[in-house]
């Protein structure tokens, strides 16, 4: 398939599917977990973004913006003049104008072919997003939003790896959990919408074998290094160490599930690096040299 085609497959994709509402939820977040077991956790790893960026400036970039859906992400550009928007899908710029309105500047555009300037930005962000480009295009993905970044600021970029040396823990646990829950005869925590967390589990599962509807290349910490070592300033830390297949097979209620996410929270913080590489998901920081831009 032409790098063209896995494009428009990708905006087709969130416009037809991944970005529609169903009922309050967008389609593609039942590959989330949204339980009340594991809000805290997970609201504290969107959280992790924030604490890389500058805290002000005149334009933060969105790349992959999405619609925005999240709360902490809101409060990445709260204190920028503007959030750029952009993204391949009209559908996801329309949603993410909903919540932040004048604020935001909506472009439809490439993330392998930026339509800005260079040193445009005081912050970048790009979410679960470099995953959908095509591997030959990866280099030249970070390569550009270093190009559009400011000197002395930092973008910071979210995404799975394929090769996940902790999943032989994780699968070692979750196989556990779902004996354990045969043994009580007991169903996993029910999701919003009323869909069985096991039920989902095997549709992520299936998914993450099968990608149906969207083009998904992930790669991994050997791969980053080989490509980046002394291309680039980077710092692999963590974002989330852990699957949502695992929070949903092994985080329940009745099983102090909050309380074994805090204590998962609080190695991450210890061993940010460790469980950045290790771990599902990295968040990768990429600082650009030279001296600081405007006041923040």
């Amino acid at each position: 398939m032409s790098q063209r085609s896995v494009k428009q497959e990708i905006g087709q994709f969130y416009n037809e599917v991944g970005w529609q509402l169903e009922g309050d939820v967008y389609q593609n977040a039942r590959y989330e977990d949204l339980r009340p077991v594991s809000a805290d956790y997970i609201h504290k790893c969107h959280m992790r973004v924030r604490r890389h960026l500058a805290p002000s400036g005149d334009y933060l970039l969105d790349a992959g913006s999405g619609p925005v859906q999240y709360p902490e992400y809101l409060t990445y550009s709260e204190d920028y003049r503007y959030r750029v928007c952009m993204d391949l899908s009209v559908v996801a710029l329309q949603e993410a104008r909903k919540r932040l309105g004048k604020k935001g500047l909506y472009v439809v555009a490439d993330i392998a072919n930026l339509p800005f300037r260079g040193d445009a930005f005081d912050g970048i962000v790009s979410l679960h997003t470099i995953h959908h480009v095509p591997i030959e295009e990866k280099v030249t993905v970070y390569q550009g939003l270093y190009q559009v970044l400011k000197p002395g600021r930092k973008m910071v970029t979210v995404d799975g790896w394929a090769e996940v040396p902790l999943a032989k823990a994780m699968n070692f646990f979750m196989r556990f959990a779902n004996k354990l829950r045969h043994w009580t005869g007991k169903e996993a925590e029910m999701m919003p919408n009323g869909t069985s967390a096991s039920q989902l589990n095997n549709e992520e599962k299936t998914a993450s074998h099968e990608p149906v509807g969207t083009f998904v290349l992930k790669t991994s910490a050997k791969w980053f290094h080989s490509v980046m070592k002394g291309v680039l300033n980077y710092e692999i830390r963590v974002w989330r160490s852990v699957s949502v297949r695992f929070l949903r097979s092994v985080i329940q209620p009745e099983w102090a599930g909050k309380f074994w996410l805090k204590v998962l929270y609080r190695l991450e913080e210890w061993f940010p690096h460790y469980f950045g590489e290790k771990g599902q998901y990295p968040l990768i920081v990429i600082s650009k040299e030279g001296a600081e831009s405007a006041k923040e």
